[in-house]
Formats: structure tokens, C-alpha cells, sequence
């Protein structure tokens, strides 16, 4: 039987990237919650860092939607479930509102989802409401309702660009132009919140300066879902210990990833690479992505964490290395000043930082546990002498390219891919089992 919960939403998009987006839907996460409402917040497309922020402005804990990555389903129960817990429900949109497949906007015709467009108003006036009126027309299956102004120059300026505005969009208020609201960016996106003392207060003063019309709580729209369309959950990883590494060098890690894994019965202990000698007592280890080369000297210098590793393998153990995770297991890892370091020597490889992006976009891999959905994002380049198990596609190229290698030494399984674990749970499981 299908049920069906009401509550007020809006999808945060932006004509481009860099618009100001993950600043609006934080200062607006937290103004409502300031205000004594419970907020639930949603990222749009693989991101890690952006969602540290948002749970910091909202209090609470932020999951993807991504419809190549998790499929309607999925983005239906999640939302179905913060429909029944949230007075207002907020979706940060990922690059343009028209960018990508699918694109925000497909996300938000599937769940009509009433749309908020974030523009860059530092050197526009009355151009502010062409762009608007643009992105309100060119596709009848969304709908703008409203609009804010980024960097705006003063009370005079953001008149102007609310006077542009068509009838039927509305205000919903400016930021000024201030390097305060401004979250520091780093190689692979937004410097990681626990990083930035002062992001509180920042935050607050966002959410202030949004004033009074941000107040309005969207109409509420309606969010169905089925029973019969939730994920199974087996407890066939009940009494399996996973390891998982998590610190300033190892972050990279999707909600829903851990709760697929705890859902299924697992038990997550985690440790960290920085700091701890020894693993926890597993029966299986994660290590997923981050920023290993912003901690070269600590990584190297913990030398019994590398033979704990390599006794884990020699154990025959499962071991799944994504991305950062990969890359400190390699023979070397060089940073972008050309610095090496020797790190845990389990795979065959040598890696280098890039000064510019080496690869990004969806992936799927065609495992011989069956197909694993993420997404490649860095800024390295790794040369192993392993033959890859399968090279992954992207499902955006007319052929599907040839994407990330993935590779496999008995139990280990390393790739750039940050897999997304609900894209089919008994994959992901299967990469944990003995």
C-alpha cells in the first residue's frame, strides 16, 4: 500500500556552478532552524564535502539523491521519510539547473519539487531578471518559484534586481557581497567544515542576512512511496566487524553507505590511519576516499598501521580501497610540490598528485558481484603493475568509454570509484564477505 506525507520543500539549483548554491541552501538551513523548525537537507549528485557543511547548518544528517546512482526509489524513500519527520525539506542542486544526465532539473519534474534559483548578481541589474525568466521557461515540467541574489553590492542594488523579477517569481531576498559567507575551496571542492573554526558563525551571519522573506515556508507537496519499492535487508552481515577508516585524511564516506552496511547487520569500528597502531579486531576493512596527500608525513610515519594492513591481506580478509583510500595503499605517493612518501606498499603502484583534474564523472562497474554505481572524482594519477579486474563506463558517453581501472589482489578490491553501496545492496555486501 502506498503512503503519502505532506511537507514544504524547495530544490535549491543556480544557473552554473560556483553560483552560491551550498551558501544559500546552508544559511537558509539554518535560519529555519533557528527558527525553531526541524530541517532536513538533500545534495543532489556525489558530493562529500558540501553535505559536512549542510549537516553543520542544519543539525542534521544530509544523504544524496541522485537518480543515476540510487534510482527513483531510493530518492523516493529517503524523501518520503524526511517528509514525515521535517517541517521543511531543502535540496541543493549540483552544477546548472539544465547540466548533466540527469540533471537537476529531471530530479525535480520526477518529485515536483518547487524550485529556488541562487544568481550571481555581482556584475548584473536588470540582466538578473532575463536570467530568471530563463530559467523559469525553458522546460514546462519545472517550476521557479522564486529566486535570491548572491553578492549583492547593497540595499539599492538588490532593488534593482527585484524590481527585474517577473509576476510570477518571487523574492526571496539577497546576500551581500562578503568574503565572510564565503566557505573556503580546496583541489577536490569545500574545505571540510571540521576544519573551519569559525563556520558557526559564519553560518549564522548567512542566515541573517537572508532577512524576513526567507522566513516563508514553501507550500507543502506531497511525497508518496510503496512498500514494496524498499530496498530488502537481510541481516547477512549480522556479527561481521568492518573496519573503517575515518579522520581528517579519510572522509569521503556516503550516509548511506554506513546505514546499508549497519541495516544489513554489520558492526562498524572506526579507526584512523593518522593516528592508531593497530586496526580494530575486523573481519573485513574500508578504507574509502579523502585527502592522503594533505598528510603525507603522518601516513608514512606509521609504519605499524601499514604492516597491520598487510597482515589483514595476508589473512585473506576483504578490503575495499576507494580513491584516497587506493592511493595509500600504493608503493608511493607524490604530492604536487614532488615530494614522495612510502605508504602501506600493498599494491603494486605509484601515484602522483596533478596540478589540474585528472577524471570526473558517473561510473558504473561491472564486478563479478554485480554492477556497482558511483562516481570519479581526483586529482592524481596512479601507474600499477596489476592487470585491472574490469575498467568501469560512463554512462555519458555514447559508448561508454573506458572509465577507472579496478583492481583486485586476493580479497582486495582498489579503484578511484567511490561506490554507492544502495545502487545494489548485494554487490556492495558481497565486497565485505568472507
Amino acid at each position: 500500500m502506498t503512503t503519502t506525507r505532506h511537507c514544504p520543500a524547495l530544490l535549491v539549483t543556480a544557473p552554473a556552478s560556483g553560483q552560491g548554491k551550498t551558501t544559500l541552501v546552508a544559511a537558509l538551513a539554518r535560519r529555519h532552524r533557528n527558527l525553531g523548525r526541524r530541517v532536513r537537507v538533500f545534495k543532489v549528485g556525489p558530493d562529500f564535502l558540501d553535505p559536512m557543511v549542510l549537516e553543520r547548518a542544519s543539525g542534521n544528517a544530509v544523504y544524496q539523491l541522485d537518480l543515476f546512482m540510487g534510482g527513483e526509489a531510493h530518492c523516493r524513500r529517503l524523501l518520503h521519510e524526511a517528509a514525515g519527520e521535517a517541517d521543511l525539506i531543502l535540496v541543493e542542486g549540483v552544477m546548472g539547473f539544465f547540466d548533466g544526465e540527469p540533471s537537476t532539473a529531471d530530479l525535480a519534474a520526477r518529485f515536483d519539487l518547487p524550485v529556488l534559483a541562487v544568481i550571481d548578481s555581482a556584475a548584473m541589474a536588470q540582466t538578473f531578471g532575463a536570467v530568471a525568466h530563463g530559467l523559469s521557461g525553458y522546460r514546462e515540467d519545472v517550476c521557479l518559484t522564486g529566486v535570491v541574489a548572491n553578492r549583492c553590492a547593497g540595499a539599492r542594488h538588490q532593488e534593482m534586481l527585484r524590481r527585474s523579477l517577473p509576476g510570477n517569481i518571487l523574492w526571496y531576498g539577497g546576500l551581500p557581497r562578503d568574503a565572510a559567507f564565503s566557505i573556503p575551496a580546496r583541489h577536490l571542492g569545500l574545505v571540510q567544515a571540521d576544519e573551519l573554526a569559525d563556520l558557526d558563525a559564519s553560518l549564522d551571519q548567512a542566515a541573517a542576512a537572508l532577512g524576513r522573506a526567507a522566513d516563508r515556508l514553501p507550500e507543502a507537496i506531497a511525497f508518496a512511496f510503496s512498500p514494496a519499492d524498499a530496498e530488502r535487508q537481510p541481516a547477512d552481515l549480522a556479527g561481521r566487524r568492518i573496519a573503517v577508516a575515518r579522520d581528517a585524511a579519510f572522509s569521503f564516506i556516503y550516509r548511506a553507505n554506513l546505514d546499508l552496511l549497519q541495516a544489513r547487520g554489520a558492526e562498524l569500528r572506526f579507526f584512523s590511519p593518522l593516528a592508531d597502531e593497530a586496526l580494530p579486531d575486523c573481519d573485513a576493512l574500508w578504507l574509502p576516499g579523502g585527502y592522503p596527500e594533505l598528510h603525507l608525513e603522518r601516513l608514512a610515519a606509521n609504519t605499524a598501521m601499514h604492516e597491520e594492513i598487510r597482515r589483514h591481506h595476508d589473512d585473506g580478509k576483504p578490503m575495499l580501497a576507494e580513491c584516497g583510500g587506493m592511493l595509500y595503499l600504493a608503493r608511493t605517493l607524490g604530492d604536487k610540490e614532488g615530494r614522495d612518501a612510502r605508504l602501506v606498499g600493498l599494491l603494486p603502484a605509484q601515484a602522483r598528485m596533478q596540478q589540474r583534474l585528472a577524471a570526473l564523472g558517473l561510473q558504473a562497474a561491472a564486478l563479478p558481484e554485480g554492477e556497482l554505481r558511483g562516481h570519479t572524482y581526483h586529482h592524481s594519477q596512479l601507474a600499477c603493475d596489476l592487470t585491472p579486474l574490469v575498467h568501469a563506463r560512463n554512462p555519458n558517453h555514447p559508448d561508454g568509454g573506458v572509465g577507472e581501472a579496478i583492481y583486485r589482489l586476493g580479497r582486495m578490491t582498489a579503484s578511484y570509484l567511490h561506490f554507492y553501496f544502495p545502487s545494489n545492496p548485494e554487490a556492495a555486501i558481497a565486497l565485505f564477505r568472507t
